[in-house]
């Protein structure tokens, strides 16, 4: 398993050893240029604050609000050009997001200021409730935060 470090923004590697305690994103994948890849830390394309993406710094920001070192986003944590790591992640993925500590669920096409007990609200018809990967991980976190757009 490989975490962000939510301190130093490097990556790090817990493979065949526990990790640490984790805080874990659950989203929705935006458009390509929007998303952020292993390979774009190895490239260090993320060192300066401002090249980071509000929903990888919003992450970490509330994971260190919440006193943890670690995040795991499956978009920058796994080598997604080497196959036998991707299929070696989606077979553990229900496990990873039933370990975090939180997952922390964000909902990008919902504005600041939504009712999410109006069944007419962005909350509601979000589309990460219709995604199938969304589902699983939703059933696997114990414990679930939504955040909106902001």
């Amino acid at each position: 398993m490989r975490l962000l470090n939510v301190e130093t923004f490097r990556l790090e590697e817990f493979f065949g050893i526990d990790p640490p305690p984790y805080v874990i994103l659950s989203h929705t994948w935006g458009k390509d240029d929007e998303e952020v890849s292993h390979r774009d830390f190895l490239d260090g394309k993320l060192d300066l604050p401002a090249t980071r993406p509000i929903k990888l710094s919003g992450c970490c920001q509330q994971a260190q609000d919440d006193g943890y070192h670690y995040v795991w986003i499956d978009t920058c944590c796994i080598d997604k050009t080497n196959s036998v790591e991707l299929q070696e992640a989606i077979n553990s993925m229900f496990r990873w997001y039933r370990e975090a500590q939180i997952c922390y669920a964000y909902l990008a096409d919902v504005p600041a200021g939504h009712d999410p007990e109006d069944p007419e609200s962005a909350f509601s018809s979000s589309r990460w409730f219709i995604r199938g990967w969304t589902l699983q991980e939703l059933l696997a976190s114990l414990n679930l935060r939504f955040y909106d757009s902001d």
